[in-house]
């Protein structure tokens, strides 16, 4: 209990200790002031998660089509003005496409910068009614682990963005993002409009490469970043390339399952079985021991990365074998 009390005692003084280095010019802004509403707002989400099939279970699926064709042309709207503020400003000041710190200034276009990754990070808000519709729609085949993760999680991390980083390398990333996110939105708005629209979305596994490129492009992007040893926070770098990580396995399975379909076989791959359990059981062991000189942030990474690894594993052993052997 000691040992609990001491790590609470450490994370509040960390906690208190980080607050007093945020960026003071989003101090005063909507949700700026404590983690504490971006994380009852996440924590609501993922408990409409649960609840809400569960509600709608033995309900007729809400109509919902103009509903849906207003709130996506509404973000194709947030994310294009999200594009312009960054690009145009970014442009003005002459950012670095490979290394830009932050400036913490009051300049007119560091300010639009700031402001544009304000509304990224509650754009990211916003979205979280992308899984509420599924759910009202009982579409629930659509609210899968890599949905829900990325909806979750997205809005934290680029809450800490704004807090410290709103500015800098954190451009990029959000330029790019909403870049991606008005054609998706506007794929979305056509196919609310009906099924006689459909025609017109043959370039929808086109769209999934997209995303799938921007999040290479961001790891490449962070990566690079690190090597050249650019004034910008390192913890930053290693959040953005950790999770892009795990978007691109989740994003891979997804493009896999939904466009190529691994023909299922017989065969036992109990040595990939054994690699994979192996790979989790060293990776929680080198957490748990503090003094074996392994970097701290490997630790997670390989803690984030053997899970990912785990999920992919399963949903492709279940996939393969179990569901194959259910229809033979």
């Amino acid at each position: 209990m000691d040992l609990v009390k001491d790590k609470i005692v450490e994370f509040q003084e960390f906690y208190d200790w980080a607050f007093t280095v945020a960026d003071k010019r989003v101090a005063d802004w909507p949700l700026m002031w404590g983690y504490t509403p971006t994380l009852v707002i996440t924590a609501l989400y993922l408990v409409a998660v649960y609840v809400g099939p569960r509600i709608m279970a033995n309900r007729e699926p809400i109509k919902l089509k103009y509903t849906l064709v207003i709130y996506n042309f509404i973000c194709v709207l947030i994310n294009f003005n999200i594009f312009y503020e960054l690009i145009v400003s970014s442009t003005m000041l002459g950012y670095s496409y490979s290394c830009q710190p932050v400036s913490y200034t009051y300049d007119p276009y560091e300010m639009r910068i700031a402001k544009a990754i304000w509304w990224f990070y509650f754009s990211k808000c916003v979205e979280m009614l992308d899984t509420i519709f599924f759910i009202m729609r009982k579409k629930n085949n659509q609210v899968s682990f890599l949905h829900v993760y990325h909806h979750a999680t997205m809005f934290p991390i680029w809450y800490i963005g704004v807090k410290w980083v709103a500015g800098g390398q954190s451009f990029f990333g959000a330029m790019i993002n909403s870049f991606i996110h008005v054609i998706m939105y506007s794929y979305y708005a056509i196919a609310a409009l009906g099924p006689e629209y459909q025609k017109y979305l043959w370039w929808k596994r086109y769209l999934t490469r997209l995303q799938l490129l921007q999040f290479f492009v961001g790891l490449v992007y962070a990566s690079q970043s690190i090597y050249i040893e650019c004034e910008y926070p390192v913890w930053m770098e290693w959040t953005g390339i950790v999770y892009g990580i795990t978007i691109i396995a989740l994003f891979l399975n997804f493009y896999i399952q939904a466009y190529i379909k691994p023909k299922p076989s017989g065969k036992s791959h109990d040595a990939v079985k054994i690699q994979f359990v192996t790979g989790i059981i060293h990776a929680f062991q080198s957490l748990a021991f503090n003094g074996c000189g392994f970097p701290d942030w490997m630790h997670i990474a390989l803690i984030i990365y053997a899970f990912t690894i785990l999920f992919l594993f399963l949903n492709f052993y279940f996939h393969a074998y179990l569901k194959a052997q259910k229809h033979k």
